[in-house]
């Protein structure tokens, strides 16, 4: 009886104990890691954007399957200011709960992303689509750490797409952008201390150079780099060294944004025109430095496009990356 008693209590203590924990991704020195310690490379998918694919009719169990399929491990949620606040709150978000179920059904982790592109702490940006503020920026990612709280499948949070201060978005210095990080990645801490959170630099994105003297000041999180091909001339590499490669050794880097399209290409446009050499390129870059990735854009209008209909067929760079996550498929 004694030895049943012991036996009741263990079973009891092991369901009443915060297993959850360990199945979160989470990062040990310059890598990624699953629950149980072996190493993550995110390899994956853009999806556009929740609200627009919904209202196109797409946002459902095929599309993640078509994900899955070609290979992808993690896809991004793209949420745009504007379309959330059109679309309703809860809306989105109830959206985004189904695809996340689609997404643990397929194996894939997600990455959400709040989707804007400019000076947020001067509020000004490009495109009325990612005009916000910092109160609301601060409102959906408590949203997202309360609601995701227990979800290790959301395994990443990209804080804000593309900081950018030049031209008309000038003024912030990487002191004070590093600083709101910080105390945004506390806020989310408060209420998910899991979180991963990942930080970008700015010139949309792409500019690491400040880590090297100012890194963000906080556990658990990485950075994120979006080198489309024209941002820097040939010959890429050693520049993608300088300007990001090198923070590979010391932290997790994700570049949540990458894709090429031909010039004579539907959408083609600065910085994203180039040949499939870039993906041959960027990709044996990635692969020397543990990099993770995830391809702009799973969509048939947002450029660079993967694909050209909603049969999937695979445009120039979607043959590509397609080809080169089906080696990783399970």
């Amino acid at each position: 009886m004694k030895k049943l008693a012991i036996t009741i209590c263990a079973v009891l203590a092991l369901a009443c104990s915060p297993t959850v924990e360990k199945n979160w991704v989470k990062v040990e020195g310059n890598k990624f890691v699953d629950g149980e310690g072996n190493e993550v490379v995110f390899r994956g998918l853009c999806f556009s954007d929740p609200v627009k694919l919904v209202r196109e009719g797409q946002w459902n169990e095929n599309y993640f399957a078509n994900a899955a399929d070609w290979g992808a491990n993690v896809v991004r949620f793209a949420v745009h200011p504007e379309n959330i606040n059109s679309f309703g709150w809860e809306e989105t978000f109830a959206a985004m709960d189904e695809g996340i179920e689609f997404a643990k059904k397929y194996g894939m982790y997600v990455i959400m992303d709040w989707h804007s592109i400019g000076n947020l702490l001067d509020e000004k940006f490009t495109n009325d689509m990612y005009i916000t503020t910092v109160e609301e920026t601060y409102k959906f990612w408590r949203t997202v750490a309360e609601r995701y709280k227990d979800e290790p499948q959301v395994a990443i949070y990209e804080l804000f797409n593309e900081p950018t201060v030049s031209g008309e978005c000038e003024g912030t210095t990487w002191t004070e952008w590093k600083e709101f990080q910080e105390g945004l990645i506390d806020i989310i801490r408060e209420i998910n201390p899991n979180a991963v959170c990942i930080c970008a630099g700015f010139n949309w994105a792409y500019d690491l150079t400040q880590i090297a003297e100012e890194p963000v000041r906080r556990d658990n999180i990485a950075y994120v780099c979006h080198p489309y091909p024209m941002k820097r001339d040939q010959p890429w590499e050693e520049q993608w060294e300088q300007d990001f490669g090198y923070v590979a050794a010391t932290y997790p880097v994700v570049c949540t944004e990458i894709g090429f399209c031909l010039e004579d290409e539907p959408g083609a446009h600065i910085p994203v025109m180039s040949t499939p050499e870039y993906g041959e390129r960027i990709t044996k870059f990635f692969e020397e430095r543990g990099i993770s990735f995830t391809v702009w854009c799973f969509d048939t209008s947002w450029a660079p496009m993967l694909i050209s209909d909603w049969d999937f067929t695979p445009t120039t760079q979607g043959t590509f990356f397609k080809a080169y996550l089906q080696q990783f498929k399970k």
